[in-house]
């Protein structure tokens, strides 16, 4: 699965280079970002008084974003006065960061790593939510040669795809390890050649290759990269500041909508299943019990004791500052405020409490 890079210290990135991830290479080295559109040019009003505008999604239309479909199948986001238009993502997709910059979308699923080095290089935007509470990346190989931790990676072959490189040097970092202390091997993202024994573990999401593989008879065993040294989010809500400040009321009711959404896409997996298959990603000839598994499987990332407490899509102060430690630790130094603003979220939650 082709997934946003991280920076770590050992490869640092540069406007350039962050320019040609996103789309926006177009831009000068050194010169400000384009955002005079943020307001404008990524929406427009209907006759109505709705207010249409783009939610760029960071991967193709599977049930990754079953609560979205929710969103706009029960009416959450018209009741709020949007009409929301998602664009796919993938291989060749559009990031949310660029989407942002030049005013295509209103709104975007992001990760941490990746909005903070567009930030640090000038964007004006602010992650107000998070989907996942824990990153779905993680190292997937087989029961009888298990890795279960950062240590047993040592000596063994790691597949890992190239768009994935930069998370994975991360993820060696914060453990101590480098490269010399095992094979990588370069691959795609069909994880066949892990179940033919051809390498030891693979770069996936905990969400998608395992459980493709389990279903063509290969047990396997996963490991987060959440729970050893990376402690992201993931599927974190990016917004511009400029619709912050002057369409609070509407990113508002956009958070109470996708929040509603989500409560329908955990307690229906099945439901949240068919939207992915029948309808939002009809062309991608999606199975059904897999996109099942799928929202089971992504249901215990959305879900915490922290969500239990403070609501779903959420980020406690706690995981914000682990966030930031651990960018920090990826060389990307940014200060906690300058990432996340919670306090849209907390006010949905105030004024609606039931949710919680």
């Amino acid at each position: 699965m082709n997934r946003r890079p991280l920076t770590t210290a050992a490869a640092p990135m540069g406007r350039r280079r962050f320019l040609q991830l996103t789309g926006l290479a177009g831009l000068a080295v050194g010169a400000a970002p384009i955002l005079s559109a943020c307001g404008s040019d990524d929406s427009e009003a209907s006759a109505d008084g709705t207010k249409q505008v783009a939610m760029q999604l960071s991967w193709i239309k599977n049930v990754e974003f079953a609560g979205e479909y929710f969103a706009i199948e029960n009416g959450y986001w018209a009741d709020a006065g949007l009409e929301v238009e998602l664009i796919a993502g993938g291989a060749a997709g559009t990031g949310t960061e660029a989407g942002l910059d030049t005013g295509k979308v209103w709104v975007g699923t992001s990760t941490p790593d990746f909005a903070a080095p567009a930030i640090l290089q000038g964007l004006e935007a602010k992650t107000i939510a998070a989907t996942y509470q824990r990153s779905p990346f993680c190292i997937t190989s087989g029961v009888d040669n298990p890795i279960s931790t950062p240590q047993d990676m040592v000596g063994k072959k790691i597949g890992v795809q190239d768009t994935n490189t930069l998370v994975f040097d991360a993820l060696l970092a914060s453990n101590g390890l480098t490269r010399d202390d095992m094979e990588i091997v370069s691959v795609q993202f069909d994880p066949t050649p892990l179940s033919k024994g051809e390498v030891d573990g693979w770069v996936s999401y905990v969400t998608n290759e395992p459980l493709s593989l389990a279903a063509n008879g290969f047990p396997n065993t996963t490991m987060l990269f959440a729970d050893n040294g990376l402690p992201l989010v993931g599927e974190s809500i990016l917004i511009s500041q400029q619709a912050i400040d002057e369409e609070r009321d509407l990113v508002k009711g956009y958070l109470l909508g996708l929040i509603k959404g989500w409560k329908d896409a955990i307690s229906d997996h099945e439901g949240a299943a068919k939207l992915a298959v029948e309808k939002y990603g009809k062309d991608l000839n999606l199975d059904l019990q897999n996109q099942i598994d799928y929202n089971t499987a992504q249901s215990k990332l959305i879900q915490s004791d922290e969500t239990a407490e403070n609501g779903i899509l959420t980020i406690s102060d706690e995981k914000i500052a682990q966030n930031i430690e651990a960018l920090a630790t990826a060389d990307i130094e940014i200060a906690a405020e300058d990432l996340f603003d919670m306090s849209l979220i907390t006010e949905v939650y105030e004024e609606n409490p039931d949710l919680i």
